[in-house]
């Protein structure tokens, strides 16, 4: 005789599984980079600098990123300029995502002044200065601004250290493919079927990354551990914190500004992937691939996210404002002067966002907002290493925070440009048909 009871209460193993695991499901690959990252932390500080031996399993992930990252922001961005649903929304897009990193840089900053302002961390610092053997010349800054949207040869469009102009072009190709029309029409589903393979070869990589970011971060951390002492450690211990603040309060802030709880909700639950690449890699851009994936989970629309992600790995860095404060703040200390002045605090925001938005897209910009700290303020050239030592330092958080930041940053446009229902719109921008609108505004801009 059949049992009465139903099936699904007979079986233990068809009811529904837990929250805990739940959460652990939805949670456990970037949990695990994490744990590589935490462990790999463990044993750079256990090891010291013999954890280098590790570091060649690490530098494996990282090249296979940087290899990887060219050709997947140039087919998102190319694929996502050529379906947009007109031109007058890739303008847009531009204008809320330069106003919304002017506007977080400045708020880092400030947050940054604040800090020294209460703590005082740099009083009393004593630092040994030594001439820099030798300076990078990197020509005039009307040579840099140049180099920073064009290439002279087109090889060199495929390369991380033009990052900008790469952008700068794709963008034109998204804006070709799109004016042409239904000619056009095959070359934009070849670079929509691109985007996609190279999403997928993402997803492929990612599988190493617990490994990988466990060895570069052992590694990373060995070398770093002899510079961690002295005076050298108040700058560590005022940034991490900051940083961490910052990376807590002001993204929840931001998430909730753009979409309520439920985008503070959507940001943490899909964040972890981009973090743990970009605190294991210091580097925004090797946290493209992971960056996209999450935006693409979180509900940013694909024209949003395919083009404020890229751009922001390269001119958006609101952890690079912090550090820039901090610079500043602890060469004033070294050479006793006052850094609390109205002026010198003008002039630091400024140079903060330069550092943060312009300096970052140059070639040897990092070098050059440097330089332009040093210049501005009157230090002499003994004050360089001080401060290339405090970037060392406090590179990873400020990469992770860099990176973080344009996810939120997307969300805030999103939210600027779609209403506060974005989150719950369908994604039209990714199955819009390339050939019509973007191709028409343009005409009609021609005849106009």
């Amino acid at each position: 005789m059949p049992s009465s009871v139903p099936r699904s209460a007979a079986s233990p193993s068809s009811a529904p599984p837990s929250r805990a695991r739940r959460l652990l499901r939805s949670y456990r690959f970037p949990l695990a980079i994490l744990t590589g990252v935490v462990i790999g932390a463990v044993i750079g500080l256990v090891l010291g600098e013999r954890a280098s031996v590790l570091k060649p399993f690490g530098t494996l992930f990282v090249n296979m990123m940087f290899t990887l990252v060219v050709p997947l922001v140039f087919f998102s961005i190319a694929s996502a300029v050529a379906g947009m649903s007109s031109a007058k929304r890739l303008g847009k897009i531009l204008g809320a995502m330069l106003a919304i990193f002017a506007a977080t840089g400045i708020i880092a900053s400030l947050l940054m002044i604040a800090a020294l302002g209460i703590f005082r961390p740099t009083d009393g610092v004593q630092v040994e200065l030594t001439q820099p053997e030798k300076t990078e010349d990197v020509g005039s800054i009307g040579d840099q601004l140049v180099q920073t949207f064009v290439v002279d040869d087109f090889s060199k469009i495929l390369s991380t250290e033009h990052m900008l102009a790469l952008i700068v072009f794709a963008v034109l190709v998204g804006i070709a493919t799109s004016s042409i029309g239904e000619k056009g029409a095959p070359f934009s589903r070849f670079l929509s079927s691109g985007s996609e393979v190279f999403l997928k070869f993402t997803s492929i990589i990612m599988y190493y990354a617990p490994i990988g970011l466990g060895a570069y971060f052992a590694a990373l951390i060995g070398e770093l551990g002899a510079q961690l002492v002295g005076d050298y450690l108040r700058a560590f211990l005022v940034y991490y914190p900051v940083a961490i603040l910052y990376f807590l309060i002001a993204f929840t802030l931001y998430s909730f500004l753009a979409g309520g709880r439920r985008g503070v909700r959507r940001f943490w639950a899909h964040i972890l992937e981009p973090t743990a690449v970009s605190l294991g890699t210091s580097s925004s851009v090797a946290a493209i691939p992971a960056n996209l994936r999450a935006g693409e989970r979180i509900g940013v629309p694909r024209d949003v996210r395919e083009t404020i992600i890229p751009i922001g790995a390269t001119i958006h860095m609101e952890g690079s404002s912090l550090s820039a404060i901090l610079k500043i703040a602890f060469l004033f200390a070294v050479f006793q002067r006052d850094f609390f002045t109205p002026s010198n605090i003008l002039i630091a925001v400024a140079v903060a966002l330069l550092s943060g938005m312009v300096m970052a897209g140059i070639p040897s910009g990092g070098f050059i907002g440097e330089l332009m700290i040093i210049t501005l303020y009157g230090f002499p050239a003994a004050a360089l290493p001080i401060i290339q030592i405090i970037g060392t330092v406090i590179d990873p958080p400020a990469t992770t925070v860099n990176s973080v930041g344009d996810q939120a940053s997307s969300m805030l446009v999103a939210r600027v440009l779609d209403g506060k229902d974005w989150m719950d719109q369908p994604d039209e921008h990714d199955e819009h048909d390339p050939a019509e609108p973007l191709a028409a505004d343009l005409a009609g801009a021609r005849t106009e």
